[in-house]
C-alpha cells in the first residue's frame, strides 16, 4: 500500500471514528471540534481523489 492509499485509509478510519463520537456527544464545544476534524478528514479524501483523477463519494 503506497502513501496516498495509506493516507486515504487513515482518513476514512478517522471519519468513521468522528461520526461515532458525534452520535453520542452532547457537549456543543466538543461537537464543534469533532465536526471540524470530520471536515478536515473529508477534505483529505477529496484531495486524494482529485489528485488521482477520481471522484470519491463518502458513506453517510
Amino acid at each position: 500500500m503506497g502513501a496516498p492509499a495509506l493516507d486515504k485509509t487513515i482518513a476514512s478510519l478517522n471519519i468513521e471514528h468522528y461520526r461515532r463520537l458525534l452520535a453520542t456527544e452532547r457537549d456543543e464545544s466538543r461537537r464543534q471540534l469533532l465536526l471540524r476534524l470530520l471536515a478536515e478528514e473529508e477534505k483529505k479524501i477529496a484531495q486524494t481523489a482529485s489528485a488521482n483523477g477520481k471522484t470519491t463519494r463518502l458513506k453517510t
